[in-house]
């Protein structure tokens, strides 16, 4: 009896061996071993081609505070991340309309999330003949009222606002439906218990949603920060960081550093800041929500 007790055990310890071998192996191989490498670089001045590495210390990362474009590609960033903050409001309020007010409403979440359906590369092309200076329909609408044409992607003090309206038309769909989602998962029992003691609906809104949907927030926060430090695609393709740079994301920094001057060293060096920048952002963001929860508590 025994022995068959040990049998039966070592069979589970096999089997989850097993199991668990195949994606242990792929974690090392597609997460751990290239985050090592990518710290390993960045100590170095490795130009992506050679098989020898100099190793500088910590100069690629003085050189990632100290650079003036990095400076401003961060300054770029903050701009994606401060719009798309003012508009998670919007969204919820939005994601609200839908949920109590719209019936049926497939075909308006339908409408909303299209944007983020769209492949990346063919919403930049299709904004960058809106913002065309000679035939985009943006300067002939200006036209027909008397208005001079705006540069959309050539103008320093308006590129990166155009850039950002890009950003926002294609991802506020996303968050519309996480909240969307969160909203539908609240009993509608609690909200028709408020109404029955007199609850209106912003206290409604402040005491009963938003704590049920606060996992929900928590999410937007962290997808809002990452993605607007990570913004790539957009600027790249439509104005490939320029005019003179003005309008190069951090992300477009790294692959210029990497693929342009063949300083893979300095890309790794400013790969590890931008994760570092990431958990510190995310961090913060929880910490105040955490806060505003413990006073409203």
């Amino acid at each position: 009896m025994a022995k068959q007790i040990l049998s039966q055990d070592n069979n589970k310890k096999l089997f989850l061996i097993t199991f668990l071998f195949v994606p242990t192996v792929l974690l090392i191989y597609f997460i751990l071993y290239p985050m090592a490498k990518l710290v390993f670089t960045s100590f170095t001045n490795w130009d992506g081609i050679s098989l020898t590495y100099n190793f500088v210390g910590l100069d690629n990362f003085k050189r990632v505070f100290t650079t003036p474009t990095i400076w401003i590609n961060l300054k770029n960033n903050a701009l994606y991340f401060f719009a798309h903050l003012i508009f998670i409001p919007i969204e919820l309020y939005v994601a609200f309309i839908l949920d109590r007010f719209i019936r049926n409403n497939g075909w308006y979440k339908s409408v909303f999330f299209l944007p983020v359906m769209i492949n990346v590369v063919a919403v930049s092309y299709m904004f960058s003949f809106l913002y065309s200076s000679q035939d985009g329909i943006l300067n002939m609408m200006l036209a027909f009222l008397n208005i001079p044409p705006v540069s959309w992607l050539s103008d320093l003090k308006v590129v990166n606002w155009s850039l950002t309206i890009v950003s926002l038309w294609m991802n506020n769909g996303m968050t519309i439906m996480l909240f969307l989602a969160g909203l539908q998962a609240i009993p509608y029992d609690m909200i028709e218990a408020s109404s029955l003691d007199g609850a209106g609906p912003f206290q409604q809104f402040y005491y009963i949603i938003i704590p049920n949907i606060k996992t929900v927030i928590t999410l937007v926060m962290f997808l809002n920060a990452r993605g607007a430090l990570m913004v790539f695609e957009i600027p790249f393709v439509m104005t490939s960081g320029g005019p003179n740079g003005a309008s190069s994301t951090y992300a477009v920094g790294i692959i210029n550093s990497a693929f342009d001057f063949s300083n893979f060293g300095l890309a790794s060096a400013m790969s590890i800041v931008l994760i570092c920048l990431i958990l510190v952002v995310v961090t913060v963001q929880n910490k105040i929500f955490k806060l505003k929860e413990g006073k409203n508590g």
